[in-house]
């Protein structure tokens, strides 16, 4: 007879189920961006070729194709370095089988929809606190992270898992990671409450994929529309001719108002997709750093940043007593697994890390409520 699954099972298929969902809906977007980037290219192919016209439009216009080959270089890069760092593990055999799937499901389809997905920064515009190799490392992180919650692992259980407590880091499969600590308590009571905690985790992402998809939605239901406008904008521009100064008018005042479809449309393929950022930033780090009432020690919090992160964004939400902490601490002790994923010795791994997060996240609370 099948043993039936546990609540924190149950809960974990549904978490897996939803990045599942999430990452088709990313490659989704992808596909759409690509059609959206063509014709921006077609449009911006025309202004171009317009002579005569205000310096001042031409430099927006070379601005957003800076924008978009910064943009279309990111996707570049993460699909090549996805297919890099998989190739490389399932050649040293830590990735097996689970891998190569992947390795061949990341195209440049998802690649621009994990671009977008985690943020492109602009040229000029901070539009997303990643950028970059931070980008590239989140996005890492992110396919890591959803090969480990299906069983896959490989460099999701190596430094790209954690690449800058990504938008995921820790919260997008380190159940599967965490939860194996449980083999270490023998008392059910102490089994049960660190399973609800991992649940209360489990759930919570998933409700949180459920709220990205549907802002992925709604991002590609808006790109859609601007695509429809770019091709009716594109039809005439072509019939405006080539001289601005021959133009008239009002055809000269549409051209102003299609570089300002050009911007917002441009601004769909690199602004990040903020369900799927992190709770707890790097920016709410600092501020906790900066905050003249902390209670936890400077040096421990500035030696484990990568780690603090991390960890409040696993617990981001979760209440927790003392009890839970106590458990919490013992576990991630005991994991081995867990600690070699965050680079952190058994030695240096203390109580005071995990006060220090929960005393970051009840100060971000306080922030985000006032």
């Amino acid at each position: 007879m099948k043993k039936k699954k546990s609540k924190l099972q149950l809960a974990q298929d549904k978490a897996r189920i939803a990045i599942d969902q999430t990452n088709k809906k990313i490659e989704e977007l992808g596909a759409h961006l690509g059609k959206l980037c063509f014709e921006l290219n077609n449009i911006q192919g025309l202004f171009d070729d317009i002579r005569n016209m205000p310096s001042d439009e031409k430099l927006e216009c070379e601005k957003l194709r800076k924008i978009r080959l910064n943009w279309k270089q990111q996707a570049e890069k993460i699909e090549s370095d996805y297919r890099t760092v998989t190739v490389k593990e399932a050649g040293a055999g830590a990735a097996g089988v689970g891998v190569g799937v992947a390795v061949v499901a990341l195209g440049p389809t998802a690649a621009m929809g994990i671009a977008t997905t985690f943020g492109v920064a602009s040229t000029g515009t901070a539009i997303s606190a990643l950028s970059g190799a931070a980008a590239t490392n989140a996005a890492l992180a992110w396919l890591g992270g959803g090969a480990l919650a299906v069983g896959g692992g490989g460099m999701a259980a190596g430094n790209a898992f954690l690449a800058l407590a990504g938008p995921v880091g820790l919260a997008i499969a380190g159940v599967a990671l965490l939860a194996s600590g449980l083999m270490f308590w023998k008392s059910t009571g102490d089994k049960k409450k660190l399973e609800n905690t991992f649940t209360l985790i489990s759930d919570r992402d998933v409700h949180s994929y459920k709220l990205a998809i549907v802002e992925l939605s709604e991002r590609i239901e808006r790109i859609d529309n601007e695509q429809e406008l770019l091709k009716d904008a594109i039809l005439k521009v072509k019939s405006f001719g080539t001289d601005y100064e021959a133009m008239t008018e009002a055809q000269q005042y549409e051209l102003g108002a299609y570089v300002n479809l050009m911007l917002s449309s441009t601004q769909l393929l690199v602004n990040p997709v903020m369900g799927l950022q992190p709770k707890f930033s790097e920016s709410d780090f600092e501020k906790f750093i900066a905050w003249e009432d902390r209670k936890t020690d400077t040096n421990i919090c500035k030696k484990f940043k990568r780690l603090i992160i991390s960890f409040a964004n696993l617990l981001y939400r979760i209440d927790l007593d003392d009890t839970d902490k106590n458990l919490l601490y013992k576990t991630f002790r005991k994991n081995k697994k867990m600690l070699e994923s965050v680079n952190v010795k058994k030695k240096d791994f203390s109580k005071e890390i995990l006060d220090v997060v929960l005393e970051a996240l009840k100060y971000s609370y306080s922030l985000k409520n006032s």
